[in-house]
């Protein structure tokens, strides 16, 4: 059975969108089989992976239970994994999903016939702790935080550790941290070292393998490429296949 896991924090601008795509491009690589489902209103995600959202259908139809989400799986251009679309009807779903019964078990419903063709399913969640990213925590068997190596890194992460904990509690007692993921390192500045420092101080889940600031990795997107297809050479693309070698040698061991 494959593995679900979200990639979630409430901030924007961390590297949560750019993770995803990047591990699961580089877990492909690997020979893993890997959907990843974009749950962003913004579908960056899905523009991130050579596809036009408007006119797709995807996530938020598997949502609603308009379609099985196995039939809306897109094959990635010139890559190796599989995606789940998001369009801009899914900035509606938080409205739309409330008066509905099991609201938070829609996306664990949706996900459910697919682990058995995939080894991981990845959720890249919105910028926030809305309905949306509940679905998702509930359908994830685990988590990965991606944290920006800059001041206030930490701001909000205790409010994310509250929901995953209330989660937990009241509809996914399974739920695990698989590991926080520094984003956008720096090493020319003191600050960015400290912040590595101070993360791994008080979240011991963090993964050894950080990933560098690159203008390179930020580029990939505007060109629907991954940073495999952009600059296979690149630190970034090195950065995220160590990462990918590291998840897969602890995915046995989350806690």
């Amino acid at each position: 059975m494959g593995r679900v896991v979200a990639f979630v924090n409430q901030k924007g601008g961390v590297g949560k969108t750019t993770s995803a795509v990047s591990l699961a491009a580089a877990l492909a690589r690997r020979g893993q089989r890997v959907l990843l489902v974009d749950l962003d209103p913004q579908a960056n995600a899905t523009s991130a992976c050579g596809l036009d959202p408007r006119g797709l259908r995807g996530s938020y139809e598997a949502l609603l239970e308009e379609a099985p989400a196995e039939g809306l799986v897109c094959s990635v251009p010139g890559e190796s994994f599989s995606i789940l679309p998001a369009n801009p009807a899914l900035a509606g779903a938080e409205v739309e999903l409330v008066p509905l019964l099991a609201r938070e078990r829609r996306l664990a419903n949706a996900v459910a016939p697919l682990r058995g063709s995939y080894d991981w399913i990845f959720i890249d969640c919105p910028p926030s702790l809305g309905l949306l990213t509940i679905n998702a925590l509930t359908a994830a068997d685990s988590v990965i935080v991606p944290v920006q190596c800059e001041y206030m890194a930490l701001e909000g992460l205790s409010r994310l550790v509250e929901t995953l904990e209330l989660v937990r509690r009241n509809l996914n007692p399974g739920l695990s941290v698989l590991g926080v993921v520094l984003t956008m390192f720096d090493a020319r500045t003191r600050l960015a070292q400290d912040v590595v420092e101070e993360v791994r101080r008080h979240f011991p889940q963090t993964f050894e393998t950080v990933v560098p600031r690159s203008v390179r990795l930020s580029e990939a997107p505007s060109h629907g490429l991954t940073i495999f297809a952009y600059d296979p050479g690149g630190r970034a693309a090195a950065a995220y296949d160590a990462l990918a070698a590291e998840m897969l040698a602890r995915s046995g061991a989350a806690v």
